[in-house]
């Protein structure tokens, strides 16, 4: 019996040896795409991992708590700023004293601290329509795919505590089937060895020996073969399957780190985006403040309150000895006249102007993202060049397609056995349909970073930062696309009337509409006019003359004020060049013998200039 025992030792230890190469090369392979990651270095730590990456999860949503707070104290600001400019704006009753440069600064600066409202309001839409919501989305896919993992980890887990308790079932059983067997050998000895025994008896006692020793090793067999499945799943689930798990867990763990950084950068980007807005709003109200002259207000004041009289002469002496007792006496005093008025001069002011270019156009802006236009310049080309590079990827596709299906269709021509070649020319045809329209985006995306590369070319020349003159006003294009007006009179330092011009119906400001004054007239505010005191003048826009022509390369929705629709080949008249922000004012005749005029991408159209 003993003997038997070492043969079926010696066949397990066969066995368990043939298996260990194959699980110790699959253990090796893993470990070696594994390296230095959680699935091998920490193949124990389930429960550990499960808590780190919740937590970690958790500091996402902490900083995503973070930026709500920040926004509503951003919103809040902002707010309070347009309040405080609003409750300082000059009284109808004050409008008097605007000529003074003191006034006229004050009035400046309440501008500008309404542009840095503005400012504020952007840096708060802006975190709430990108980054908050961006952090929100990756929180909740982290914790959906970590419930994932985790769920695979149980299940895997579980797996292993079945084979376990399996292998434990047949040890059990091959134990006791042994003590069985053992016993029932004991038994036939005893009955073999004791003569006063029938042979009929020892017979049965033979036969349950047998039974028994067979029970024996089918139990033994069982209790190899689980021992030999636990071995191999206990080999998969720590070598590949847990490791798997880790590894996806530790994925998902650095898809969050990485997330917080590209947030908490982007973050930065927004306040460094309207960082230039803000410090051009402090020089206007540095210029502003540099304005004031105290020298020009002492003599306003002059001008305003000086009478013209000159100062009485001395006061003669009365004598009353040589003076007729019956006359009366009169006072020779003249009063003074201190409190003269001085002649309150009319003044001139200009109607309300029509909407700034830039603020029309900015309103455009966001409405048209094809070309990526309301990216930086960098930023524009980068996501041109990408896609382009899709676009190119998705083409030598597409091409590789075709050319299989006409290789194919050329070999079902050739040997009909192998194929219907009418059943491959309907994917060609498809196939070639798609590579036209491939080529077709391609070409278009080459022609929006051509563009690109042409802006990009024209800003960074002497000529991009070009000044225009108009109506004895010095003008210059904001970032925003409205323009802010200088007085620059021969011979007169005046101070400037308009300041800085705040962009209307622009994301950068969110003021309402803008004014400007005309040389002379002050700020031109419509509160100042008022009735049988100030003269005011209706400008009628006069019909732009033509400055070349233009056809539309591309169909174009106009999808905000200020645009108008094109067709694909419609030729249009132009009026207005690019001012550098990437659109064209041009013109058509309407069915009501008019003109329709609007705002176009530059980079849909092709223009030819008159000479």
């Amino acid at each position: 019996m003993s003997l038997r025992w070492q043969t079926d030792q010696a066949k397990a230890a066969q066995q368990q040896k043939l298996a260990e190469p194959e699980n110790a090369a699959a253990a090796a392979a893993a470990s070696s795409n594994n390296k230095m990651s959680w699935g091998t270095e920490l193949w124990d730590q389930y429960d550990n991992l499960s808590i780190h990456t919740n937590k970690g999860i958790e500091v996402l949503d902490k900083y995503a708590n973070f930026l709500r707070d920040r926004v509503v104290i951003e919103t809040e600001y902002a707010g309070k700023l347009r309040r405080l400019v609003k409750n300082y704006q000059p009284k109808k009753k004050e409008e008097e004293d605007n000529e003074f440069t003191s006034r006229q600064a004050f009035r400046n600066l309440l501008k500008e601290v309404g542009d840095l409202a503005g400012q504020r309001e952007v840096v708060s839409e802006t975190l709430q329509l990108q980054i908050i919501q961006g952090v929100t989305l990756l929180s909740k896919t982290l914790r959906e795919d970590r419930k994932k993992c985790l769920n695979d980890g149980t299940m895997l887990q579980q797996a292993l505590s079945a084979q376990l308790s399996s292998l434990e079932r047949a040890k059990r059983n091959y134990d006791k089937a042994y003590r069985d067997s053992e016993k029932a050998v004991e038994n036939y000895k005893k009955a073999d060895m004791d003569f006063n025994l029938s042979r009929a008896e020892v017979e049965r006692y033979k036969n349950i020996m047998t039974s028994k020793i067979q029970q024996s090793d089918d139990a033994k067999n069982e209790y190899a073969n689980q021992l030999q499945k636990t071995n191999n799943l206990q080999q998969q689930h720590y070598g590949i399957l847990l490791p798997a798990v880790f590894n996806r867990l530790q994925e998902l763990d650095e898809k969050r780190t990485r997330g917080i950084r590209e947030f908490i950068i982007g973050a930065a980007d927004v306040e460094s985006s309207v960082a230039p807005i803000i410090a051009r709003c402090m020089e206007g109200i540095v210029k502003a403040g540099e304005s004031i002259n105290e020298t020009e207000d002492s003599l306003k004041v002059i001008e305003r309150y000086q009478s013209g009289f000159t100062p009485p002469t001395d006061i003669p002496f009365e004598d009353l000895s040589k003076m007729d007792p019956s006359a009366v006496p009169q006072s020779n005093y003249s009063s003074v006249p201190y409190n003269h008025l001085t002649i309150k001069s009319g003044t001139l002011t200009a109607a309300k102007l029509k909407k700034a270019r830039g603020g029309i156009l900015n309103s455009i802006f966001g409405s048209n993202k094809e070309d990526f236009s309301d990216l930086p310049p960098n930023q524009q080309r980068k996501k041109l060049q990408a896609k382009i590079a899709e676009l190119q990827h998705k083409v030598d596709q597409e091409t590789n397609t075709r050319d299989g299906l006409m290789k194919m269709k050329i070999v079902y021509e050739a040997n009909s056995s192998l194929g219907n070649p009418m059943t491959v020319e309907g994917q060609l045809n498809e196939s070639e349909h798609e590579l036209e329209k491939l080529k077709v985006n391609l070409k278009k995306y080459q022609g929006f970073l051509d563009k690109a590369n042409q802006l990009q070319v024209a800003n960074n020349s002497p000529q991009s930062n070009r000044n225009q003159l108009q109506n004895g006003h010095r003008t210059s294009r904001h970032s925003n696309g409205s323009a802010s007006a200088d007085d620059h009179h021969d011979g007169d330092d005046q101070p400037d009337d308009a300041g800085s011009l705040s962009s209307s119906a622009s994301p950068e400001s969110g003021l309402g509409t803008s004014h400007t004054s005309l040389p002379g007239s002050g700020q031109g505010s419509a509160n100042e006019n008022a009735a049988g005191e100030e003269t005011t003048y209706e400008t009628e826009v006069e019909l732009l003359q033509p400055l070349g022509t233009c056809r539309a390369l591309y169909p174009f929705e106009a999808t905000s004020e200020g645009s108008i629709p094109m067709n694909e080949g419609e030729e249009l008249q132009v009026i207005e060049n690019d001012q550098g922000d990437g659109w064209t004012r041009v013109r058509r005749a309407n069915n009501s013998n008019g003109w329709d005029e609007g705002f176009v991408p530059t980079s849909y159209i092709e223009c030819t200039l008159f000479a």
